[in-house]
């Protein structure tokens, strides 16, 4: 199958490192299709042999063992080319069409590594440059949209020029190899589906916890900020890959249509839920991994009263039948002690309790999302201490904590297909299952918005140092629920 990838924004940041290195892995691994072209857009003053001694050079950023040895590139190097454009003239879309339609390849894909205002522009001048035909898949990249209704507006756009089925809304997170694995075992096994309900459930953790700042990257994330980067797409996705009901199968749009249905089924916020269940912080100047560190407000392109959020904590429910009553808590920032994704399960304590077992020990099931990749089951078992007493006579049986730990990367090996991988690939492959749907975009917008009302009129954040897990949460949150978050854990 022949394929032409065209990457608007070809020698920005995403291009070099994430889509080229993954590209040039399923190359390397051969699961990229034959009769291939990767074309490189911007407006930079390169010709094909300049953008490929380019990429080359950002390759030198990669880490080591997914770097191309000069051998490896030049194979690759081979589907490099590059063309120059302005995005606002229709002259240089012309110029795109008749480049690919002296190939006319099986599938054409368009990737929008561009700022998001530039989106409808783009979309609209490739249909009014006749590239919007039945092979033509249009890759979307977040943020979609400022708000609820910049994504509306993007949507709309979007959708009178393309078909659903040819819009390929990305979310990294959903391509992890971890997140496919939370699928696989809620939906592949018998074990977990029996107990997942609040019957049995006692509350719902997720993190997502960085411990960089916002590093190059400060003018477009003041613009952003916690909420709208991490928790309106990637934390709701794991919202509902927890939440949601099993699909009739594994086609697109039945994951879809069950996805959908947890995010309208989040308790909408009110302006009490949002002062007793909602806390943002700004990191402050520390100390990370024994260097300091500058604020947020010291970093390039952030302004010096900047009232961005660089942590968020939540607590939510999903308010349906299976999860009525289970506190579901959503925490993410920057500059934190360590980077850490995870999802925890804390089950309900024995109804009866026969043994005596340590202070605050619970069954847990941790889904590690990174930098581990892999589940633990926290049970308890009996103690095999006999020396206990109390007293002149013998203390009963006690329970220890223990811990069943599956490592992926152990059993599969480490080089497992990274997320940009395997959604480059499904989308040169036309499969939409692990993309977002527009509807499910709007409604995440939509829970979100009034944390942003909210949020704009409100005060600044609260400091935390770097290095720290950040602020704590309010003394309800945690006397209701028994969960410290922030400094505290």
């Amino acid at each position: 199958m022949s394929f032409d990838l065209v990457l608007f924004g070809g020698t920005g940041d995403l291009a070099w490192r994430k889509l080229m290195p993954a590209l040039f892995q399923a190359f390397r691994h051969g699961t990229l299709p034959e009769g291939g072209r990767i074309i490189g857009i911007a407006r930079d003053d390169l010709d094909d042999d300049a953008y490929r001694e380019l990429i080359q050079a950002r390759f030198n950023a990669v880490e080591g063992a997914k770097r191309p040895s000069p051998e490896e590139f030049k194979k690759f190097a081979s589907l490099l080319y590059f063309l120059r454009m302005d995005l606002s003239q229709p002259a240089d879309y012309q110029k795109l069409a008749e480049k690919l339609k002296a190939r006319n390849a099986n599938v054409v894909v368009m990737y929008l590594a561009t700022a998001p205002a530039l989106f409808t522009q783009v979309v609209e001048q490739i249909a009014a440059a006749g590239l919007n035909g039945e092979q033509t898949r249009v890759v979307l990249e977040k943020p979609l949209g400022h708000d609820l209704a910049s994504n509306r507006a993007i949507n709309s756009a979007v959708r009178k020029v393309l078909a659903e089925q040819q819009v390929f809304r990305i979310d990294h997170y959903l391509g992890k190899p971890s997140v496919q694995n939370l699928f696989a075992m809620r939906f592949g096994n018998a074990l977990f589906e029996p107990i997942w309900r609040r019957e049995h459930i006692a509350n719902i953790q997720i993190t997502i916890a960085e411990d960089l700042g916002v590093e190059k990257r400060g003018a477009f994330y003041d613009q952003t900020g916690a909420l709208r980067d991490m928790v309106q797409n990637h934390a709701l996705q794991l919202v509902c890959a927890i939440g949601m009901e099993p699909p009739i199968n594994a086609h697109a749009d039945a994951i879809r249509d069950e996805k959908l249905k947890v995010l309208r089924a989040l308790k909408p916020w009110t302006a009490e839920s949002i002062g007793l269940h909602a806390i943002r912080g700004q990191y402050t100047a520390g100390t990370a991994y024994g260097e300091r560190v500058p604020g947020y407000r010291e970093e390039p392109g952030v302004d010096p009263d900047s009232r961005t959020e660089t942590f968020v904590a939540l607590r939510t429910e999903i308010a349906n039948w299976r999860w009525a009553g289970v506190p579901l808590y959503i925490r993410t920032g920057k500059r934190l002690a360590s980077r850490d994704a995870r999802i925890e399960v804390s089950f309900r304590e024995t109804p009866h309790a026969i043994f005596r077992a340590p202070a605050n020990s619970v069954n847990k099931l941790v889904i590690n999302l990174q930098p581990k990749d892999g589940l633990e089951l926290h049970m308890l078992a009996q103690a095999q201490d006999n020396r206990q007493r109390n007293g002149n006579r013998r203390v009963g049986p006690q329970l220890a904590p223990v811990q069943l730990d599956l490592d992926f990367d152990k059993r599969f090996g480490s080089e497992r297909v990274g997320a940009y991988e395997r959604l480059l690939l499904d989308v040169i492959d036309g499969r939409l299952n692990l993309f977002v749907r527009s509807d499910e975009q709007e409604v995440a917008w939509r829970w979100v918005e009034p944390l942003i009302d909210s949020w704009s009129s409100d005060g600044t954040p609260r400091p935390y140092a770097a290095g720290t897990w950040g602020p704590s949460a309010s003394s309800a949150m945690i006397a209701r629920d028994g969960y410290a978050w922030g400094e505290e854990q």
